[in-house]
């Protein structure tokens, strides 16, 4: 199975968790950001890319925010829905930049290629995932991704073998917190937002799911959030610990 098939999971039961006596919220379905939740902190693949792309990572950020000054939108977020290309990003990040700075982008070189050689998958959260899975909970993913870079991030992960549902924001044109991005996910899985637990690593994106009733998981790192799920499933946190490698104390 190539990376770009579409993947048609096995009937299997699905894994419902009530909280509290009465209630009749339950989760079977863990919806997943990309980006700093399945791979390492975007902070470090920041630094990377600066570092290969031969730009000081401070300009950088402030060739960032002057684009967004002057264009009225982030760079990168033009980009995740497809209103600009690749190309167009690196020319405006470019234009901000001081002279002769990022060259290499300039030249032609990809950004992309020079953003991945800095991302490395969360290995150990994709294996409590996968614990999940064979727990029978749905597995989901939204992410605010770039169409030139399906490929790149697909190949670093098991995509079709997690995931039930992938909505990505560039097939979409809408990216997250837009309240519509995560309305499409919900018509996807079939399901309601009492039933969903989504993971992220970014404030505004769980306050955005928290406003239409899907229960959010502030990601900050691997060890804090299999504690925070776990507790939430009613997961025995040995279980939890075994998926994530030993790596929880």
């Amino acid at each position: 199975m190539t990376a770009t098939q579409p993947f048609e999971p096995p009937a299997r039961s699905v894994r419902r968790v009530v909280l509290g006596e009465g209630n009749d919220m339950a989760f079977d379905t863990i919806v997943v950001d990309y980006g700093g939740v399945l791979t390492n902190p975007l902070v470090e693949t920041f630094a990377a890319f600066a570092e290969l792309a031969g730009i000081d990572a401070g300009d950088l950020a402030q060739a960032l925010l002057a684009s967004t000054e002057r264009h009225g939108e982030m760079p990168m977020a033009a980009l995740e829905t497809g209103a600009i290309t690749e190309r167009q990003m690196v020319d405006r990040i470019l234009a901000e930049l001081p002279e002769d700075a990022g060259r290499i982008l300039a030249d032609g070189r990809s950004f992309g290629e020079l953003w991945f050689r800095g991302r490395r998958p969360n290995e150990p959260f994709l294996e409590f995932l996968r614990g999940l899975r064979g727990d029978g909970y749905r597995l989901a993913l939204l992410t605010n991704n770039v169409r030139e870079w399906e490929p790149l991030w697909r190949a670093q992960l098991p995509v079709d073998e997690l995931f039930d549902v992938v909505v990505d924001s560039h097939r979409e044109g809408v990216r997250k917190p837009d309240p519509a991005i995560y309305r499409i996910l919900l018509e996807r899985l079939g399901t309601t937002p009492q039933r969903c637990l989504f993971v992220d690593d970014t404030e505004e994106n769980c306050v955005a799911a928290a406003e239409l009733g899907i229960r959010s998981v502030r990601f900050a790192d691997t060890d804090g959030a299999v504690r925070e799920i776990s507790a939430l499933l009613d997961r025995p946190l040995a279980m939890a610990a075994d998926a994530a490698r030993g790596e929880l104390n």
